[in-house]
């Protein structure tokens, strides 16, 4: 039986290169916990790396990713693509974003074939600058995201929508205090939504 793998950026890794157990603190933690409480004993593995890029992910992929033996793949990519766009004018067009992205679901689908989860990025707009961020860049990049998923018979966890609409209940800072990191309920919802996915994908 293969590894649950999870690769991304700061959102999964969530400290985990500080936590002996090699999770973090974030949502992979708490997926992880919940899956353990059900009996589940596959070996949880967390290779996210604050900061990346899709472009990030290529670059390492071999070793972190189609290397841990992964029976189920989850890649969580993208607010960094939109993110540096603001902060470092170093945008990533939605082409190269899909090009990269692409080429990683395909090295896994051509060699380990994992069954795949993949999580479209969102924001949860806490200024008026994030309020663009969506329509400007992020929106067509979570369009690639769904179209690989159908693409690559993977199951897709529609976070954006999951956020929006907690956001409706408790606001946005309630989910992501700077509108990019996940509070401890942003972190509640992902791992929910992932949950709900893995079920998903262990019934097929």
């Amino acid at each position: 039986m293969g590894a649950l793998v999870f690769i991304g950026d700061s959102i999964t890794d969530a400290g985990r290169r500080e936590d002996p157990e090699g999770l973090g603190h974030g949502w992979v933690r708490m997926a992880a916990a919940q899956l353990a409480q059900q009996g589940d004993d596959r070996e949880v593995v967390n290779t996210g790396i604050g900061g990346d890029r899709v472009r990030d992910l290529r670059a390492r992929w071999t070793a972190d990713a189609l290397d841990r033996d992964p029976e189920i793949l989850t890649v969580y990519v993208g607010i960094n693509d939109t993110w540096r766009r603001y902060d470092r004018d170093d945008p990533t067009t939605a082409e190269a974003f899909e090009e990269d992205y692409r080429f990683i679901l395909r090295r896994a689908h051509d060699t380990v074939a994992p069954r795949l989860i993949l999580v479209e990025p969102f924001v949860a707009p806490v200024t008026s600058a994030q309020r663009r961020w969506g329509e400007e860049d992020l929106d067509a990049k979570r369009a690639v995201v769904r179209r690989l998923a159908d693409e690559f018979g993977a199951v897709l966890v529609p976070l954006a929508d999951v956020m929006r609409d907690a956001a409706a209940q408790y606001g946005e800072k309630a989910l992501a205090e700077d509108g990019v990191h996940p509070t401890e309920l942003g972190a509640t919802l992902i791992a929910g939504a992932w949950l709900a996915a893995e079920a998903r994908v262990s019934d097929e």
